[in-house]
Order: C-alpha cells, then structure tokens, then sequence
C-alpha cells in the first residue's frame, strides 16, 4: 500500500484560523433570530401591528401600541406547535416530527385617564413573550462524499508537532496548549496522521497531515495509479431551547393623534445542540496499528464526531414607537429596535471514534469547556399602515428591516474582529412583509388572516458554497435557512370584558445543512462537503384568553 505524501507546494498554502475557543458569524446567526409570536389576534393577522397597537404583543412590537389603549388589559395565551423536518436532495432522506408547547405570552397594561384635552391617556404595561422556540431536529444518510471531513482536519492541522498532541503525566494538550481542539480530537482518533515532508526551495523539513480521503492519482506506463477513495456521509442534528423577553413599556395619547411609546426588554435566552457526522471509507489512508512512526495504509473504515454545545445569556435593549391618527380611518405606525446586548456563555464537549479493518482503532473526548463571551444582536426597524374599512373591517401592512449583517460579538478582551468580518461577509440584512386584516361579523364575533414573508439573510456566496465557513469548536456542521412563508387565520369572540382568540399559523421553509464547509483542498481544488436540503413545515395552534377594564 502506498502512503499519500504532498509535495512541497503544499506547504505555501495558507493556515486555516484556529477558532476553538471563540464565538463565529455562524453562532451569532443562530442566536438572533425571533419568530411569530405573541397573543392569537397578533398571530392571526399576521403580525401586521406597527400601525395597530391595543394589542399585548405590541408592548414587544411596538411600544406606542400601548397609548392606543383607554383602559386596562390582562392576558394570557398558549401555544401548541407540530413541525416536521424532512431532509431531501440525498440517498437516505429522513423525516422527523415534534410537538412542543409554549406559553407565548403573557401581560398586563394600565392605564390612567386625564381630562387633559393634549395628554389624554398615560398607560404602562409588562409582559412576557416567547420570541424564539429553538426546537428543531433532523438527519439524513448515504450522502456520497468528494472528500473527508479529516482532510478538513489535517489542512488546518498542518505545522503542528505530534508531540504537541500527546498526552503526558503532567501535560494536556487540551488544556495545556493554544492547538485547536479539533486537530488534538481528530489525531487522538487517528482520523489524521503526521508526514515529514521536504521543501525543495529551503530543503527544511515541515510537517503536514494526512486525513483518510485520498484522491486519484493518474498512473504512468498504462497503470492505474493510486485509486480514489469512496465512501458515504450520515449527519443528525437535534436542537432545544428557547429565546424569551420582559417588557416594561409606557406610553400615551396626545390629543387622539400622536401615541407614544417607550420600552425596555430584557432577554433570557438558552439553546442546546447535539450534533453528530459519520464516514463510511473505502480504499482510505488508514492508520497502521501500533505504528510508531504514524504509518498509513490503504483500508476500509468508519468514523464518527459528536458533538454537544450549550449556549446561555441574558440580555437588554430598548424599543421606541410612535403610531400617527391623522383621520379615524387611518393610521401609520413607526417603531425602532435597539439590538439586545447580550451576555452569554457556552459550554461544550466534543467526541470522535475511528475503527478500521486492519484492526485499527481510536477514540479520543475532549475537555468539557466553557467561555463566557458577548453578543450584539441586529437592530431593527418597522413601518406600518393601517386603515378602519366600513367601520367593521380592519386592513393592515408591515414591513420591518433587520441588520443582521450589523450583529457583532465580543469577549473581554475587545471584538473578535475576524468573525465580525466574517458576519459581513455571510450575511446581509433581511426584510419582513406582514399583511393582515380582521372582520367583525358581530359586535361579539370577528374573523381574522394574515400572510407573513421574510427573506434570507444569508448572501448568495455563502448559500451556495463559494465561501468558507469559519465554525467553532468542535463542530464544523451548520444551517443556512432560506425564505419563510407564513399564512394565519384565526376567529375572536368577545363578551362584555371578557375575550377569546383563536389562531392557526402554518409556516414553510427550505434550508440548506452543510455537514462541514466546502474548502481548497491541497489539490489546489475547491471541493464540497457533504450537505442536503431541509424542508421545514409548522402548524401552531395559540389561545388567548384575557379580560378588559
């Protein structure tokens, strides 16, 4: 069997950054997104409430909403969700169902009455709103691979002394050195393999790696030359946690024309997530049992990488309104997000396994870590109108603009610059279109629906794997999700003070999973990784029961 050596050239290709220990573009994207939430007539009409306001949810929407009330108002409102992940654009597609139930909101406005023919109103309120359920779950099998997730591995591996990798009585390299965790996990398990190789241009000797996928080397004299390796990909991924948030907000009524509204959130937000990858090889650069020189044979194997992180924080941001009456008939709505400072802090653990027909096997776990760090959320923006149809009839339309290419994250040493460059780089801002309405049937019984739509936030580049994606620590998979569709209906009934609302919400949307990111392989090609398509479909089903004073 022939051991794969790189030529010199390899040598002048630049090192991948070592991102442990820090906090990527991709775990900010993760973090900041929020959801269609709030009480069944905020959901019902689609979330369209800038312009609207006299509502619960809009203490967390905007503020100003609050200065539309003349009296008080308590509720409370339940939330049943069934999703189905189901992965496409793969040999072995999966489906995978779940059903969770959340308390969306609950909250509390008073208000207080003047004669005052300018300040007419003065109302306060608190309340909580789920913004964001994390659950999420899917996996997908016999994704033929182009390359190894090792080869990944060894490329940013390369230069490391092996000795710097072992474990010693008084040593650990985990905790003992600045190698990133990935490399020490993958040379544990034998996934990757030292080689000595020469310069030519300044005969020194370097170290580089080798990961188990060899490519196919032309032979000469009518030989085959070295064969390619083959092999397959399986991937899963489960998610839980939830993003939460506080309201305390005041406003008021200035003269039946101007409402205002000022308020202050503070978050609470938690995500747990257990991934795992899995190889299948034939024909790979295997290890030769208790080889002392890091031999390398032509074999079969398996290997696999788990991978559990939990990321928690709390955080704070201010929110600003203003909603115009210039007729009865109409309104305009304007509100204005602060991003949430937040203060997080992840901790995580890493595991990989290698076994191979010629008796070969590894295993290595890394340390259980965590770092505190900082996040900076996207600031957002929201326009509204709205207009009174008959008396009867309500029509509403929003549009909100999120910076998500403006998120940045921290640590207490300054920014990490490089991933806030890499924020830049994968992501751009996103633009919400709400659109709902509501009919009373009856002083006591109305109908309501909405539409809902929001944009990708990530560039096109970055979608379609024309960039590298800089992960962290251990686990180099990620999601990059697609358009969101939403279409709501729901029903109200009210009776004296008393009130109940209904809403159905069933949302749709495509996402692309990437098993590790595609890269320049020391072929000097650009090559894929596995990935595959997530289709994501949800029906919620949320109850509002509240009373007026």
């Amino acid at each position: 069997m022939k051991k794969i050596l790189r030529t010199a050239q390899l040598l002048l290709l630049t090192a991948i950054p070592a991102t442990t220990m820090a906090q990527s573009a991709i775990d900010a994207y993760n973090l900041s997104p929020t959801e269609l939430r709030g009480t069944a007539r905020f959901m019902a009409m689609g979330g369209a409430f800038t312009a609207l306001g006299g509502d619960l949810s809009t203490l967390g929407q905007n503020p100003a909403g609050i200065g539309v009330y003349r009296g008080s108002d308590i509720g409370l409102t339940l939330d049943l969700s069934f999703l189905t992940n189901k992965t496409s654009g793969i040999p072995g597609t999966a489906s995978v169902s779940n059903t969770h139930f959340d308390v969306n909101n609950f909250g509390y406005v008073g208000t207080m009455n003047f004669s005052n023919p300018v300040m007419q109103t003065f109302s306060w309120g608190v309340s909580y709103n789920r913004l964001k359920s994390f659950t999420r779950e899917y996996r997908g099998g016999g994704i033929p691979v182009e390359t190894s997730m090792s080869n990944y591995i060894a490329l940013m591996t390369d230069g490391v002394n092996p000795d710097k990798m072992l474990f010693y009585d008084d040593y650990d390299p985990y905790q003992d050195s600045d190698i990133n965790w990935l490399s020490i996990l993958g040379f544990g398990a034998g996934i990757i393999n030292p080689v000595t190789v020469t310069d030519p241009s300044s005969n020194t000797q370097n170290i580089v790696y080798n990961g188990l996928f060899q490519y196919a080397v032309p032979g000469s004299g009518g030989n085959p030359g070295i064969p390619a390796t083959t092999g397959t990909a399986d991937f899963s991924v489960r998610e839980r946690g939830y993003t939460d948030e506080y309201n305390i907000d005041f406003g008021g009524n200035l003269a039946n024309v101007v409402y205002w509204g000022l308020g202050i959130g503070i978050t609470d937000l938690t995500q747990e997530r257990w991934s795992s990858y899995t190889e299948t090889l034939r024909g790979a650069n295997v290890p030769v049992p208790d080889s002392e020189n890091y031999e390398i044979e032509e074999g079969n194997g398996d290997w696999q990488i788990d991978n559990w992180k939990k990321v928690s924080g709390t955080g704070v941001n201010i929110k600003f309104g203003l909603i115009l009456k210039p007729i009865n008939e109409f309104r305009i709505g304007f509100a204005i997000h602060s991003p949430t400072w937040y203060s997080m802090t992840t901790s995580y653990q890493g595991e990989c396994s290698f076994g191979a027909n010629n008796g070969f096997k590894g295993h290595d776990q890394t340390n259980y870590a965590t770092y505190d760090w900082n996040m900076k959320s996207p600031w957002r923006m929201m326009f509204g109108l709205a207009g009174v149809i008959g008396g009867r009839g309500i029509l509403s339309v929003d549009y909100e603009y999120t910076a998500t290419n403006k998120m940045t994250t921290s640590d207490s040493y300054g920014d990490f610059d490089l991933y806030n460059d890499d924020i830049s780089t994968y992501f751009r801002s996103s633009n919400t279109l709400r659109v709902g309405g509501e009919f009373r049937v009856t002083p006591q019984f109305s109908i309501r629906a909405g539409y809902a739509y929001t944009s990708s936030s990530v560039k096109d580049d970055a979608m379609d794997d024309k960039l590298e994606i800089y992960t962290t620590n251990t686990d180099l998979g990620y999601t990059f999700n697609k358009s969101t569709n939403m279409v709501t209906a729901g029903l109200g009934y009210r009776m004296g003070g008393f009130y109940i609302d209904l809403a159905y919400v069933y949302s749709h949307r495509t996402s692309t999973y990437n098993c590790f990111t595609p890269f320049t392989d020391y072929d000097g090609y650009w090559t894929l990784a596995p990935k595959a398509s997530i289709s994501e479909n949800a029906s919620q089903l949320a109850l509002t029961l509240g009373y007026k004073f």
